[in-house]
């Protein structure tokens, strides 16, 4: 930013405050739309005639559309100011959650769902840079732990909301919520946000780059998602895996050659931002079983109503926000190593007792302990991934912890989605528990991985 737009940042820590709490909501509202939906996914199915897979694409659409062009998101507001970008995400977001209450068929909704996804792509990494630019060193953890709190609490919050607007005036609301939310964001944030400052260079944007991830994306979720009918093994997921794992190579390679490419590869094989993306894919894909298999445990195979099953997770809100709030406080002195095992492990521990007996009460302990271990997670990610990026690098960095985020919500609920199959559309319950049981595995083998990738301290800048 401009000497001249530096000001209206710098008028104390209140100021700087107020901003996050706008900056937060708005993110809050990103991170609903994922949980949200889910709870009024039997009701979308009823109403809409959807089947198994276009239920999962219902959430993967907008992950995959948020995660896809995150990274051109972040590089948009690196080039023309964050300020801009973040009202313009606001305002496409709002538009197409309108669009998404308004949907008559499958078709129009997961459009609206996919427009959805690209506003949040535009708002999410500008919000977040905007965040690392406010706040400095120890101050800087504990803003992102506030911001964590609000995303990981707010992602079990949604459950609730679902649980409410669904029971009442009926799932369309769960999209017509965000109207006039994201109306008063965007007149608030453009009063308080100083404007930004427009870089003389302009390079090109790296429309190819997103486009190459993207489809990539959208292949490896489809054969995580067909595998479900189709087996692991089966000719058509092993063709889209490796159509999937053919187009990141291409995209790598296109990275090294462009001009001005969409991620710049030697930012991302830092350990720092490397670690911090690993765990923060792993954190949202574990966080996405717990609410996928929760819902559909309750709705389905327990008959509970939509506003019972919101209720049952107030337990987990409360866990999550409490595990992010005090890892923020805590990150400095005992170190991010420390800090990604222990989260891993506690979320392994809450996994496995759902795992090993399914029952009501220690379904909502299993996954509340859970909640606190990736409530963790994601400011122990965060903070690892952001904490010494230059400034000027702050746009992108943020973009690539934020499509991460994103795409383990894509792949978590594509993955479980099929792990769980027999459940979400029978009778059986073993579909859950092996649900569970992976959902463990995965956290136990993250948590080897973290302790020999995490650095172990975050350093105050």
């Amino acid at each position: 930013m401009s000497h001249a737009a530096a000001p209206p940042i710098e008028r104390g820590l209140p100021a700087r405050w107020r901003i996050l709490g706008f900056l937060g909501v708005a993110q809050l509202m990103l991170i609903l739309d994922v949980t949200v939906v889910a709870i009024a996914l039997p009701h979308i199915e009823t109403d809409l005639g959807l089947s198994r897979e276009a239920v999962t694409w219902t959430v993967s659409a907008y992950t995959l559309a948020f995660g896809g062009l995150m990274l051109l998101g972040g590089r948009i507001a690196d080039l023309v100011g964050a300020k801009r970008v973040v009202l313009a995400g606001l305002l496409l977001f709002t538009a197409a959650s309108l669009a998404a209450g308004l949907a008559g068929s499958a078709a129009m909704l997961v459009g609206a769902r996919v427009a959805q996804g690209v506003g949040a792509a535009l708002l999410s990494p500008s919000a977040l840079s905007l965040v690392v630019t406010l706040f400095q060193g120890e101050e800087r953890n504990k803003a992102l732990g506030v911001w964590s709190a609000l995303g990981g609490g707010g992602a079990a919050l949604g459950v609730l909301l679902g649980g409410l607007l669904t029971a009442g005036p009926g799932w369309p609301w769960v999209f017509y919520v965000n109207v006039p939310i994201g109306l008063g964001i965007m007149v608030a944030l453009s009063a308080m946000l100083p404007a930004s400052s427009t870089p003389a260079d302009r390079p090109r944007l790296d429309v190819l780059g997103a486009v190459l991830v993207t489809v990539s994306s959208g292949s490896l979720i489809y054969g995580l998602i067909v595998a479900g009918e189709h087996g692991w093994l089966s000719g058509v997921a092993g063709a889209s895996v490796l159509l999937a794992a053919v187009g990141y190579v291409v995209f790598v390679l296109w990275q090294r050659a462009a001009s001005a490419p969409l991620l710049d590869i030697r930012l991302l094989a830092r350990r720092p931002v490397a670690t911090g993306t690993f765990l923060i894919l792993i954190a949202t894909a574990l966080m996405i079983a717990v609410f996928f298999l929760g819902t559909f445990y309750f709705q389905h195979a327990l008959g509970y109503g939509a506003l019972h099953t919101g209720l049952l997770f107030l337990p987990v809100a409360g866990a999550t926000m409490l595990g992010a709030n005090l890892t923020g406080r805590v990150l400095g002195p005992w170190g991010a190593r420390r800090m990604a095992a222990l989260g891993l492990i506690v979320a392994a521990v809450g996994m496995a007792v759902p795992a090993v007996s399914l029952q009501p009460v220690t379904t909502v302990v299993g996954i509340a302990v859970a909640g606190a271990g990736t409530g963790a997670l994601f400011v122990v990610a965060s903070a690892t991934a952001l904490g010494q990026v230059a400034p000027h690098e702050s746009g992108v960095a943020s973009g690539i912890v934020s499509t991460f985020h994103e795409f383990g919500a894509s792949f978590g609920a594509a993955a479980i989605s099929s792990i769980a199959a027999a459940s979400l559309v029978g009778t059986t319950l073993v579909g859950f528990t092996h649900g569970f049981t992976t959902a463990a595995v995965v956290a136990v083998i993250a948590a080897v991985i973290a302790v020999l990738l995490t650095p172990g301290r975050v350093k105050a800048d």
